[in-house]
């Protein structure tokens, strides 16, 4: 049976990435951060850990990504979880005054938030906003979460289906201690800081072309140790392996000023 380490408590959509791409018999492990996560798993107290580093409606998942540039772990899976939040509490939909959950739920919820005038109390999780107004036994509180999490805590569901958009999914990766293999579809995460000389990004960015590599995503990132530097995260289509993807990599590093190679994983399906 696999271990995997995720940020959050039981009933985190963390956990049902792990389960969905693990399979139901799987040792989950909460943790209380994306950095405590990965330590387990550096420490050998898990396989695996699963991190969420993006969202289809807020984006890119900050806090997240900057646990992933500092592990030494390797990328080695991508899951792709539909995110359908509801309203969890005690009281009516109409007594409703304040509502806890994750900074990104609550961004993902913004239109249901404003429409009915709530107070926002952001927590560390989702599931774990249900523990909190349910400890707190007030008819005016509630969080939103998943329906999985409200009835693993015995928290009535209010409403179900509040966010933004019902095409609503978060991606996440998968890491370990060992790198996969290469397979007939794969895709690559790097992370790199350019140097400050004009033309650095752009050239990091001709390699690519150049060489035909298609890149599926690049953002930026600030630099949590230096003001006013980023960080870039870009994911590629190809396996780190291959000789063309290596000879790029190889080229790109004389343009920056640090590469870091997170793995290369089987490219998931949006289902």
């Amino acid at each position: 049976m696999n271990n995997v380490s995720f940020q959050g408590e039981h009933g985190a959509y963390s956990e049902s990435a792990a389960k969905k791409f693990f399979g139901n018999d799987v040792k989950t492990i909460p943790c209380k951060s994306f950095e405590d996560a990965l330590k387990i798993t550096e420490e050998d107290g898990s396989n695996y850990s699963v991190l969420p580093v993006e969202n289809s409606i807020e984006g890119t998942v900050g806090q997240s990504i900057d646990a992933i540039t500092n592990t030494s772990l390797h990328s080695i899976g991508e899951v792709y979880l539909k995110v359908e939040h509801c309203l969890i509490g005690k009281g009516k939909l109409e007594d409703i005054k304040t509502v806890y959950s994750h900074p990104q739920a609550l961004g993902q919820c913004s239109d249901f938030i404003q429409n009915k005038k709530l107070h926002t109390v952001p927590t560390y999780d989702t599931a774990g906003s249900v523990k909190i107004v349910k400890d707190m036994d007030d008819l005016q509180s509630a969080s939103i979460a998943s329906y999985d999490a409200g009835k693993l805590y015995d928290v009535p569901i209010i409403e179900k289906g509040i966010e933004n958009n019902s095409n609503n999914y978060t991606r996440f990766l998968i890491f370990s201690k060992e790198n996969s293999s290469e397979s007939s579809n794969d895709k690559t995460s790097i992370i790199f800081s350019v140097k400050h000389e004009p033309g650095a990004l752009y050239q990091i960015l001709k390699e690519f072309n150049d060489n035909g590599i298609n890149l599926t995503k690049i953002e930026s990132r600030p630099n949590k140790n230096t003001n006013w530097e980023y960080n870039f995260f870009v994911d590629l289509i190809g396996h780190f392996s291959n000789s063309k993807i290596s000879s790029v990599l190889n080229k790109i590093s004389e343009n920056t000023i640090f590469l870091k190679v997170l793995g290369s994983y089987p490219v998931a399906d949006l289902d």
